[in-house]
C-alpha cells in the first residue's frame, strides 16, 4: 500500500484533480488492484497521518483533502531505493547507485515503475504460506529480515538453519512489537514446520526451515528484479553499452 500511495503522489497532476492523492482515490485503487480491502486501505491512511508519514497538502482543496508524503518519508524511501540499487550492484558489479545519485530527481519516475512492477509480480503478490503469515504482521517484513540477516551463509543449505534469535521477548523489544502478538505468529509458523528451536522453546537458538528460507529469497529476488527493470527503463545504457 505504501508503494501505491507513493506512486499516486509522484504521478499527481496539479492541474487535474482526478489525479490527486486522496483517501477515496487511494482506497479505490488499492481495492481494484486486490492489494487490500477498502477498510484496510482507509485504516492504513489514518495510520500514515497519525505517525506523520503522510500529511494533508497545505492550501489544498478543502473538499477532497489531497495528501502527500512528508519530507521525512521521501528521505526514508530514498534510502530504500539506494539500498536496493547497492544490492544489485554487489550482485553483478554494476554502477546503478552511482548513476542514480547523479540524477536523484529521477526518483519521481523510478518509484511509480517499481510500484507497477510489484503489483504485477506474482511471487511478490502471492508468496508462499509462511511468508504470507508474517507479511500481514505489523513490521512483519522486518521480522523476516531480522531472522534471515542472522543466518550464517555457510549454514544456508541445512534443513534447519540456525538464526541469531534466542529470546522472543528480546526479539519483540528490538522490533517494538507486542510480545504476545509476535509469539502467536511464531507459534503458527512453528506449527507449519517453518521455525523451531534447537533446544527448549524460547531459551535456545531459533532455526528457520530451508523451505522458509527459500520462500524469503524467492520474494527478495523477485523484488530486486522489479527494481532492476524499473531502473533500466529510467536509465537506459549508453549506446554501445551492455
Amino acid at each position: 500500500m505504501a508503494h501505491v500511495g507513493l506512486s499516486m503522489h509522484f504521478r499527481r497532476d496539479p492541474n487535474d484533480r482526478r489525479k490527486e492523492l486522496t483517501v477515496s482515490r487511494f482506497t479505490e485503487i488499492v481495492y481494484k488492484n486486490a492489494v487490500a480491502s477498502r477498510n484496510t486501505a482507509d485504516a492504513f491512511i489514518k495510520e500514515m497521518l497519525h505517525y506523520n508519514i503522510a500529511e494533508y497538502v497545505a492550501g489544498g482543496d478543502g473538499r477532497t483533502h489531497p495528501l502527500q508524503p512528508t519530507p521525512a518519508t521521501i528521505e526514508r524511501f530514498t534510502g530504500w531505493v539506494t539500498a536496493h540499487l547497492r544490492t544489485l550492484d554487489h550482485i553483478d558489479g554494476g554502477d546503478r547507485l552511482g548513476r542514480y545519485l547523479e540524477r536523484p530527481d529521477m526518483l519521481a519516475t523510478l518509484q511509480p515503475l517499481i510500484a507497477d512492477g510489484l503489483l504485477a509480480s506474482k511471487p511478490v503478490r502471492e508468496p508462499n504460506q509462511t511468508f504470507s503469515l508474517f507479511i500481514w504482521l505489523n513490521n512483519g517484513g522486518i521480522v523476516m529480515d531480522w531472522l534471515m540477516s542472522g543466518i550464517d551463509p555457510d549454514h544456508a543449505g541445512l534443513e534447519r538453519i540456525p538464526t541469531s534469535v534466542v529470546s522472543i521477548g528480546d526479539f519483540a523489544k528490538w522490533l517494538n512489537l507486542s510480545r504476545t502478538h509476535l509469539g502467536r505468529k511464531l507459534r503458527t509458523a512453528e506449527e507449519l514446520g517453518s521455525i523451531g528451536w534447537l533446544g527448549q522453546r524460547g531459551h535456545s537458538v531459533m532455526w528457520v526451515s530451508h523451505g522458509f528460507y527459500e520462500e524469503y529469497m524467492t520474494v527478495q529476488a523477485a523484488k530486486l528484479a522489479v527494481v532492476d527493470n524499473a531502473f533500466k527503463a529510467c536509465f537506459p545504457p549508453p549506446q554501445g553499452g551492455d
